[in-house]
C-alpha cells in the first residue's frame, strides 16, 4: 500500500471513478451476467474504497481492487436473493466462485468488455434512445440527470427508462457478447450515436463548473477507435468519419478554454495550441470516409476538417461549409443542423442574411440556451443591442454548465455597458 494523506483519497476515487467506471462494470457483468447487480456492486466497491483507502492508504492496484471487492459484493447479493440450488448452478456458469488465486483484471479482454457492453446495450430489442441512455449509465458512467439532459426528458422519466431496460435484458436473456460481423450492419448506427453522444459530453458538459470533460472525450475516441479495429480490415465509412470528427473536434480542446476556466470562441482561439499531429491524424480519415457511402458524420467530419485547416480565422471557407450544412440537412434534418447552417450563412454573408432562418426556429428551440446565444451573438455584430441583451438573457435562464454561464454573463456585461456608453 501507498500511504497518502486521507484529502487526497475522495481525488483519486473520483478520478479512478471517472477513467475506469464503464471497464469496471463491464467486467463485472461478465462476471455476474446482471446489470443491476454488476452496478450496485460497483458502487458499492467505490463507497468501501473511501473508508478503506482512507485508513489503509490506496493500493497499488486500484482499479483491480474495485472489481475484487465488487465481485464478492456480488456474490453476497446474489446469496441473499437466490435459492441455495440456483446459486449452485449460478455459480459453476458464472465463474463467480472465489478462486484461490486472485485475477488481476489487467489482460487484453478487458477490452472486450467494454465492446460486449456497448453491444449489449444497444441491442434492437431496446428502443433506440434506451440504447443510447443504458450505455451511456453503464459504460461512460454519467448520472441520470447528465442523460436526460442529453434527450431534454426530466430525470425522473429517464430514470425509469433505465430500469426498465435492465429488467428487458435480463428478462429476455439478451447476450453479453459482441455480434458476429455478418449482424453488425444492423446495430452499428446506434453504437456510433452512443459513442458521440459520450464524447459530446465531454466536449461540452451539461453540468458542472468545466465545460470539457477531457476523460470522456478521450474515452468516447478510445471506443470509436475499437469499433473501427474490431470492423476492419473494411469499417463501415460512418465509423472512420465519427473517429475522425472526434479527433478534429479534440484536437482544439486545449486553445477552448482561457487559465481561468472560461470558454473561448472558436474565432478567438490561438490555433498554435491546437493538436496538430491529431489534426494529421484526423485529415486522412476524413478523406477515408468521404470515399465510400457520404454519412452525416461524414459530412460533419468535412466541415470540422475546413475549420481544423484554417490556420486563421478569416481564412474558414464558410461557403462551403454552408454548401455541406445543406446536405447535411437534407440527408438528417434537425433544427440543430439549421442553426449551424444559419450560423455558416452569418459569417460567409451577413447576421442579416441569417436572421430569417434563426426566427423560424424559435418554436423548436426556444428551450435550447445555444440557440439564444446564437441570436444574442449575431444581434451583437449588427449592433441590435437590446435585443442581443433579451437574448442573452433567456440563454442565461438556460444554461446549464457554469464555464458557458461565465461565458454568457461577460458578454452580457459587454453589451449593456455599451448601451450605456452610446
Amino acid at each position: 500500500m501507498t500511504s497518502i494523506p486521507k484529502t487526497d483519497v475522495a481525488q483519486a476515487i473520483a478520478a479512478l471513478y471517472r477513467t475506469e467506471w464503464g471497464r469496471i462494470v463491464a467486467i463485472l457483468i461478465r462476471l455476474v451476467g446482471d446489470f443491476d447487480v454488476a452496478e450496485e456492486a460497483a458502487q458499492a466497491a467505490f463507497i468501501a474504497a473511501v473508508n478503506q483507502w482512507e485508513s489503509d492508504g490506496i493500493p497499488d492496484h486500484p482499479r483491480a481492487w474495485i472489481i475484487r471487492t465488487a465481485r464478492y459484493k456480488a456474490i453476497d447479493r446474489l446469496r441473499r436473493r437466490t435459492k441455495l440450488t440456483e446459486k449452485l448452478e449460478w455459480y459453476a456458469a458464472s465463474g463467480l466462485i472465489p478462486a484461490t488465486e486472485e485475477p488481476t483484471y489487467d489482460s487484453d479482454e478487458i477490452g472486450d468488455d467494454r465492446l460486449r457492453l456497448i453491444f449489449t446495450c444497444c441491442h434492437p430489442a431496446l428502443a433506440t434512445e434506451t440504447q443510447v441512455a443504458l450505455t451511456l449509465r453503464m459504460l461512460g458512467g454519467l448520472e441520470t440527470d447528465e442523460i436526460a439532459r442529453a434527450f431534454l426528458i426530466p430525470t425522473a422519466t429517464m430514470a425509469q427508462r433505465l430500469v426498465r431496460a435492465k429488467r428487458k435484458i435480463r428478462d429476455a436473456g439478451i447476450p453479453y457478447k459482441v455480434p458476429e460481423t455478418t449482424d453488425l450492419a444492423p446495430r452499428i448506427e446506434a453504437v456510433l450515436t452512443v459513442i458521440y453522444l459520450i464524447f459530446n459530453e465531454g466536449y461540452a458538459a451539461t453540468k458542472g463548473d468545466a465545460i470539457v470533460r477531457a476523460d470522456l472525450c478521450i474515452k468516447a475516441i478510445r471506443l470509436g477507435q475499437l469499433v473501427r479495429q474490431l470492423l476492419a480490415p473494411q469499417p463501415p465509412s460512418e465509423v472512420t468519419a465519427l473517429v475522425a470528427l472526434m479527433l478534429l473536434h479534440d484536437s482544439r480542446r486545449n486553445a477552448r478554454l482561457d487559465e481561468a476556466g472560461d470558454l473561448i470562441l472558436l474565432e478567438d482561439q490561438d490555433r498554435s495550441r491546437w493538436n496538430h499531429l491529431q489534426i494529421a491524424e484526423a485529415l486522412p480519415l476524413v478523406e477515408e470516409a468521404l470515399r465510400g457511402r457520404t454519412g452525416v458524420y461524414a459530412l460533419q467530419a468535412a466541415i470540422a476538417a475546413l475549420h481544423c485547416q484554417a490556420t486563421r480565422a478569416e481564412e474558414t471557407d464558410w461557403a462551403q461549409i454552408v454548401r455541406l450544412y445543406e446536405v447535411l440537412e437534407r440527408l438528417q434534418p434537425s433544427p440543430i443542423v439549421t442553426l449551424n447552417r444559419a450560423v455558416a450563412i452569418a459569417m460567409a454573408d451577413s447576421p442579416q442574411a441569417a436572421f430569417g432562418l434563426i426566427d423560424s426556429l424559435v418554436p423548436e428551440l426556444d428551450s435550447y440556451h445555444l440557440f439564444h446565444a446564437t441570436r444574442a451573438d449575431l444581434f451583437r455584430r449588427v449592433g441590435a443591442l437590446e435585443e442581443a441583451t433579451q437574448s442573452y438573457t433567456r440563454a442565461l435562464e438556460l444554461v446549464t454548465n457554469d464555464s458557458e454561464r461565465r461565458f454568457l454573463e461577460r458578454r452580457l456585461r459587454e453589451v449593456q455597458h455599451n448601451i450605456q456608453s452610446g
